[in-house]
C-alpha cells in the first residue's frame, strides 16, 4: 500500500490503517445491516480474515486506506476512508464507512471526506476525484455535494435496495485547471 500520509482536521486524525485496528468491533460494523445499508458490503458476511484480506489488497499499490480517528470525544477509530488510485490517468475514486454509530450525524464523515479529497487534488496530486452512491443515500450525497463534487452520471436501476431497483449517482471534482 502506498503509505497514506497522516491528515489532521479539527476533530479527526486520518492515519494509515494499522493492523491493530482489525478487531471484533471493526468486523461488527461490517456485519451490521444498519451500518452497511447502502454499501455493497451488505451482501457478504465478514470475518477478521476477510477484513485482513481487504487491508492487504492495498499492499504494493498506489491506493490509500486511512483509519478515521476521532480525537475530541474519545471515540477513537470510527471508520475508514480509502482512495483507489489510477496513477496513469491521475484519478482517484474515494469511498468511506463510518461504522461507529456514536459518530453519526456529527459531520465527521464530511470532515474526513473533505480532508482526503483536498489532499488528493492538492499540488502534484490527482486531476480528478470520483465517487458514487445510491440515490437513496442522502447523507452521502450531501457529503459529496459539500465537498464540491458534481453529478456527472447515473447508472439507472444499478442496485437493489429493499426489493426495489435504485440508481447509482456518480460524482466528480476536478483539480483547479483540469475541469
Amino acid at each position: 500500500m502506498a503509505t497514506a500520509p497522516t491528515l489532521e482536521t479539527r476533530r479527526l486524525t486520518l492515519a494509515a490503517f494499522a493492523d491493530e485496528l482489525l478487531t471484533k468491533r471493526y468486523v461488527g460494523w461490517l456485519n451490521d445491516p444498519e451500518v452497511v445499508r447502502y454499501s455493497e458490503q451488505r451482501h457478504r458476511r465478514h470475518t477478521l480474515s476477510s477484513c485482513r484480506e481487504f487491508v492487504g489488497s492495498f499492499a504494493g499499490g498506489p491506493s490509500h486506506l486511512w483509519a478515521i480517528i476521532e480525537k475530541e470525544r474519545g471515540l477513537g477509530h470510527i471508520g475508514n476512508i480509502n482512495s483507489a488510485i489510477d496513477a496513469p490517468n491521475r484519478t482517484a475514486d474515494v469511498a468511506i464507512l463510518i461504522g461507529e454509530k456514536k459518530a453519526w450525524g456529527r459531520g465527521l464523515g464530511a470532515e474526513a471526506w473533505m480532508a482526503v479529497v483536498d489532499y488528493l487534488l492538492g499540488p502534484g496530486g490527482m486531476r480528478k476525484v470520483t465517487a458514487g452512491a445510491m440515490a437513496e443515500n442522502k447523507a452521502m450525497l450531501k457529503i459529496m455535494n459539500k465537498a464540491g463534487m458534481i453529478e456527472e452520471g447515473r447508472r439507472r436501476r444499478q442496485f437493489v435496495l429493499d426489493g426495489r431497483a435504485v440508481d447509482a449517482i456518480l460524482t466528480a471534482r476536478f483539480a483547479k485547471g483540469h475541469g
